[in-house]
């Protein structure tokens, strides 16, 4: 099986491009992306089997280039998340209300020049995992403005 190209950003203001591994799900980031948050929580633990690694960006700063496979899954009340329906590539995570779109980290074409700021969910993560102590760690959901200084993408 060969893994889809990356596709260069090309595109005047494109800040990152991605996709999913079979290359039916392709996007753009046109704005600034947040630091990389690894959360444990069971959801993100069971649809990605390990932790979800994930940036995120104003949700109008996402392009779609290729959705043809892209499938949602309302994963719980006021969140659906997005994957290839044909590779099972877990790319995108929404809330239903809220200004932006999480970005699974590893569907981002590399380099991404992003970094892990932390962890959250701490609570749920596996137990065959050990987190760096360097990095901050939440029990729950993170405070409010640790990643999301004035309550924007930084």
């Amino acid at each position: 099986m060969s893994a889809a190209q990356p596709t260069p950003p090309a595109t005047p203001g494109t800040r990152a491009t991605g996709g999913c591994l079979c290359g039916g799900v392709r996007y753009r980031v046109t704005g600034p992306l947040r630091p990389v948050v690894g959360c444990h929580c069971e959801m993100c633990r069971r649809t990605s089997g390990h932790h979800v690694a994930a940036t995120a960006c104003l949700s109008e700063h996402l392009v779609l280039e290729s959705a043809g496979t892209l499938t949602w899954y309302r994963s719980s009340p006021g969140a659906r998340r997005g994957f290839c329906g044909t590779c099972g590539g877990n790319l995108f995570w929404s809330p239903d209300e809220g200004p932006h779109v999480a970005i699974m980290a590893g569907t981002l074409d590399m380099p991404s020049g992003l970094r892990l700021a932390g962890h959250i969910h701490v609570a749920g993560k596996g137990d065959y995992f050990d987190l760096d102590p360097a990095l901050p760690a939440f029990e729950g959901d993170e405070p409010e403005g640790w990643v999301w200084p004035d309550g924007g993408v930084s």
